[in-house]
């Protein structure tokens, strides 16, 4: 039943085939089978509760289209009444007392909150593991990481434990762990999401909020309900709904493929391969694929990248930083990214952003050819789930905990939204990858009728499931 995605259940029990009641007892029994061995979901809430919640949505009147559908949110959010712990001992049952922006808008449309879905530690590194819950496991291989920072969210979908998720993408929290777990995961437009408003709400632009699902339609449905400005922040963006525009396919569409940046991303063996079959498909579907130059400078892009993620970062988790004892409790990598961020000068700060002003108009020239761009959604396969992080990739060492991720940052860097579509799997281990669509800002819809025109194509989630 729950494996058919949320408008699927949405439309049956429109029709009167299927009840709220119904749709909760399938995913408790679902979650009570596979999570054990992959430990996606965390913090969940008593069945007990939550049967008498989805009893009393069948007997309410119909508040959106999530009406009486189970989620599970991501543990960097508050939910009303569950604990927000970040993978962190320093907040481990700290229970939420209001719902941030994002998950007030899913309760808005009738999602029932049941549950967390796992993260690392503070959502630093694309490995779901932290002190408080553990580590969550790749499907396709329980051995292997599921990616992060939206690990557990992925894996909650690819084992239909879920039917659509919430997320957040800074360094590809969306794409890496939905490639990894063959389902579909999105980094809106950068503002078209909002944050919370708190702290500084003008100067940091790297992280935003966004959807994942195991089809498009889905992600464009759960896009359009958690988008909308928020009036006490700057920059937000308003668009059209998504989900109408999906339709339509994809024929005539240009698309530049940009491989591994002309050499400059170590990638695994078979990463590219992969990805270049998918292109190959997309072009018997009427994309017009061409392979494009590495358009700016590695070195640049990484060291504007590396030093406003830093300072974002410490502007964060600064005063627990400033705490001894709390420090103590900090990750190694949480302790690095603070520190060099108070390190920095405002002169650094604005050199790092005058890089990432002069890449935004280097892309703007590039989308005047092409409607979507192409990387690998992450540039190795599903690694030891007992590693912390890669320290090499084929030889090439790695010299951060987040270096092997490079492959996402171009997009990040300047708020472009992408698309992770999954993309079949290795010959060898049976483990799946994902590929991004890049666009220019504001063209989310876009990119999501080219993942539907892939989707009807292909249906990776649906023929390839993982076996549990």
């Amino acid at each position: 039943m729950i494996e058919a995605g949320a408008l699927a259940l949405r439309a049956r029990m429109d029709a009167g085939q299927i009840t709220a009641q119904d749709v909760m007892a399938a995913t408790l029994e679902r979650i009570n089978t596979v999570n054990g061995s992959v430990n996606a979901i965390v913090s969940m809430r008593a069945p007990d509760e939550l049967m008498a919640e989805a009893a009393a949505a069948d007997c309410e009147p119909r508040k959106g289209w999530l009406h009486g559908i189970p989620m599970a949110v991501k543990d960097l959010a508050n939910a009303a009444g569950l604990p927000t712990s970040m993978g962190s001992p320093l907040f481990a049952g700290t229970i939420a007392t209001k719902d941030d922006i994002a998950i007030a808008r899913l309760r808005a449309a009738g999602a029932i909150i049941i549950a967390k879905t796992n993260t690392p530690e503070f959502g630093l590194g694309s490995h779901s593991i932290n002190p408080v819950f553990g580590a969550t496991r790749n499907p396709y291989d329980v051995r292997r990481s599921a990616g992060g920072s939206s690990g557990g969210a992925g894996v909650a979908l690819a084992c239909g434990m879920l039917s659509v998720a919430d997320g957040s993408d800074m360094m590809g929290s969306l794409r890496n762990p939905a490639g990894w777990n063959n389902v579909y995961g999105m980094r809106p437009t950068w503002g078209l999401v909002p944050s919370e408003p708190e702290g500084d709400n003008f100067l940091h632009q790297l992280a935003t909020n966004g959807p994942m699902a195991r089809t498009p339609r889905d992600l464009a449905a759960l896009l359009d309900t958690m988008a909308g400005p928020d009036p006490r922040q700057p920059h937000g963006v308003i668009q059209a709904p998504s989900l109408p525009q999906i339709e339509g396919g994809a024929a005539g569409m240009r698309l530049g493929w940009l491989g591994n940046w002309d050499g400059a991303f170590a990638m695994e063996p078979g990463v590219i391969d992969i990805c270049r079959v998918a292109l190959g498909q997309m072009a018997d579907m009427g994309v017009n694929v061409e392979d494009v130059a590495a358009p700016f400078d590695r070195d640049a892009l990484w060291a504007s990248w590396t030093t406003l993620r830093s300072w974002a970062i410490a502007g964060g988790l600064a005063p627990l930083h400033a705490d001894p004892a709390k420090r103590d409790h900090l990750k190694d990598t949480a302790i690095w990214e603070v520190e060099r961020g108070l390190a920095m000068s405002a002169i650094e700060v604005h050199r790092a952003s005058v890089i990432r002003s002069n890449w935004f108009k280097k892309a703007a020239q590039l989308f005047e050819s092409y409607d979507v761009l192409a990387l690998p959604s992450a540039q190795m396969w599903p690694f030891d789930v007992t590693m912390d992080w890669p320290r090499d990739i084929t030889g090439q060492g790695m010299d951060t905990y987040h270096r092997w991720m490079e492959v996402v940052i171009a997009a990040s860097l300047i708020g472009l939204p992408v698309v992770n579509v999954p993309v079949g799997f290795d010959g060898t281990h049976g483990l799946p990858m994902g590929l991004q669509l890049i666009g220019p800002r504001g063209s989310d819809a876009k990119l999501l009728r080219l993942a539907e025109a892939w989707h009807q194509a292909t249906d990776w989630p649906g023929r390839r499931p993982p076996k549990l």
